[in-house]
């Protein structure tokens, strides 16, 4: 390469071979390349953007004529913006054929070197194709987010990268003292059987997480472990079952491996009794410690102690204009606050404060237990999970977890449960009984822990309460808020539904927000700016927050066969 650096920084930022999409940035995040791995028109159909370029670059029409086909010019058409060019080697018929009845107007220029020819292209369709709603904010330059957790923390980042004046209020006075707080969380990958959406859609986030995780971690600026984690499999699953995963899945040993019991042993520094799935770019990270690290980005100012109590649409000057300027967000210490972006950040308390959409926000109380390094808790060399989870913290503490309970509203009122003793009198005192670390939850980790490690752990020496914010699909919501009110030309298709301008949630993470938030924070990101969406289409459909809707719009009414419009 002319430009060795940079080569070597591209070769370093190279993601596995896995199918789909992977995101990588350089240059401090000002250039970003979106790769995407998986047969070309599959690929083409899944994109979600607006190019302004497109250059055809798959060899020789003859030799790959899969890369030149018609089918896969009008896919690529579809993801271009008015006035679009596009610009190839090859001159050959076929090309200029299948570029013309995609709605290119096609042009033979003189080429470079010795190349006599080459073609240059116009997107010029005769009638343009209806478009969704826009997803951006248009020229909206300021964001106002609620909550100050891991979903909070990363689409303020994301969005303060992309030059946005970022503020972040919570109802705590400082961050990261909810669900978020913990001292230590896990972040990677799944491997199921089927391979669906959940199993795509979790490959997707630690693939994300990974490579947005280990500037973090490698600097120091965030305790952590990024060199690998241990799953145990089910104890249905042989050694060959999982290896039969691996083979029909076509998934590369630098994302996951099959174990046996004795090398996963030797990875865990621990005896294991059962195989396991490695994953190298698995780890944990001090969850807390990366909130505060994330809202000291440039361009991101947090305040606490705001409880947003309502949300209201500015109505721009002139009513009958019927244009929107942005939002107010009122608290109940009587401040407003206003932006023109509004991301609700804040957990199930989302739906409370947008109820129209209708979302089926629910939590999860979740305990951890910690035994400090005087109790003299085995070393866990890399962090295993399955059965609950283990993993050693700095300084040789070991922290265990993570017991898990529905709970209702009424029930998580108030500040979040602290590590500490967990009989200590003044937690007793500043907490109520439901964020204080239970005796019977302990336990249960205790014994988690004993079947995971063949450790006998004593009482632990201090635990934290979180609460989770969970949908029952198991799946975030992320998105730009659906307008309920407003009628949907294609009600069954998500992309159509009418939203909400200037309105954005990203909200139920559950338990594995460490892993989901990277990936859905520049999922988000691209909704704000109409940036490139780094996610299938059908996967982005997956977590958009009018999926309700959609499903409603779906099932037939009484009396109707599915896919069939009523008679009359």
């Amino acid at each position: 390469s002319p430009w060795p650096a940079l080569a070597r920084e591209l070769v370093a930022a190279w993601p596995p071979l896995v199918a789909g999409w992977h995101l990588l940035a350089f240059d401090g995040g000002r250039v970003r390349l979106l790769l995407a791995f998986g047969d070309a028109e599959r690929v083409a159909r899944e994109l979600d953007l607006q190019a302004d370029a497109l250059f055809l670059d798959g060899f020789a029409p003859d030799r790959n004529p899969a890369m030149w086909s018609p089918l896969l010019m009008r896919a690529l058409s579809r993801c271009l913006a008015p006035g679009a060019t596009a610009a190839t080697w090859s001159v050959a018929r076929s090309v200029r054929d299948a570029l013309g009845t995609a709605g290119f107007t096609v042009e033979r220029v003189p080429g470079a070197g010795a190349k006599r020819q080459t073609l240059r292209a116009r997107w010029a369709p005769p009638h343009t194709p209806r478009q969704p709603p826009p997803r951006a904010s248009a020229a909206a330059t300021d964001a106002l987010v609620l909550g100050a957790g891991l979903a909070g923390a990363w689409i303020a980042h994301a969005l303060a990268a992309r030059g946005f004046a970022v503020t972040v209020i919570d109802r705590h006075a400082a961050p990261a003292l909810g669900a978020s707080g913990n001292p230590g969380g896990l972040f990677h990958a799944t491997v199921h059987a089927d391979d669906g959406v959940h199993a795509r859609l979790h490959r997707a986030a630690a693939l994300q997480a990974a490579r947005s995780l280990a500037p973090w971690i490698d600097s120091g600026l965030v305790p952590g472990h990024g060199a690998g984690l241990l799953r145990l499999a089910a104890p249905e699953d042989t050694l060959a079952v999982m290896q039969a995963i691996l083979a029909r899945q076509g998934l590369p040993a630098d994302f996951v491996q099959a174990l046996d019991a004795d090398a996963a042993s030797a990875r865990a520094g621990l005896p294991l009794t059962r195989p396991a799935w490695w994953f190298p770019g698995g780890g944990w990270v001090d969850s807390a410690a990366l909130v505060r690290a994330l809202l000291a980005t440039p361009g991101v100012r947090f305040v606490g102690s705001q409880s947003a109590t309502t949300l209201v649409r500015d109505a721009s000057a002139g009513a009958d204009s019927g244009a929107r300027d942005g939002w107010t967000v009122s608290t109940a210490g009587g401040t407003d606050w206003h932006a023109s972006v509004v991301v609700l950040a804040n957990g199930d308390a989302a739906a409370r404060l947008w109820p129209a959409a209708g979302w089926p926000l629910g939590r999860n109380r979740g305990q951890i237990s910690v035994w400090s390094d005087a109790q003299a808790p085995p070393r866990v060399a890399v962090p295993v999970a399955g059965d609950g989870y283990a993993l050693s913290l700095p300084g040789g503490a070991l922290l265990a977890g993570a017991s898990m309970a529905p709970v209702t509203s009424e029930q998580t009122d108030g500040a979040q449960g602290a590590i500490g003793p967990a009989d200590s009198a003044d937690a007793a005192m500043r907490h109520d009984a439901h964020h204080v670390p239970r005796e019977a939850d302990h336990a249960f980790n205790r014994e988690r822990l004993r079947r995971l490690t063949g450790w006998d752990a004593p009482a632990p020496a201090g635990g934290r309460v979180g609460f989770r914010a969970t949908t029952p699909d198991r799946l975030p919501i992320v998105g730009a808020v659906p307008a309920a009110d407003q009628p949907s030309a294609r009600p069954t298709q998500a992309r159509w539904q009418p939203r909400e301008p200037g309105l954005y949630v990203l909200a139920g993470l559950g338990s594995r927000g460490l892993t989901w938030a990277p990936l859905m924070a520049e999922l988000l990101a691209a909704w704000v700016t109409g940036s490139p969406v780094p996610l299938e289409a059908r996967l982005r459909d997956a977590l958009d927050p009018a999926r309700w809707l959609v499903r409603a719009a779906r099932k037939p009414a009484p009396g109707r066969t599915p896919g069939h419009p009523p008679r009359g």
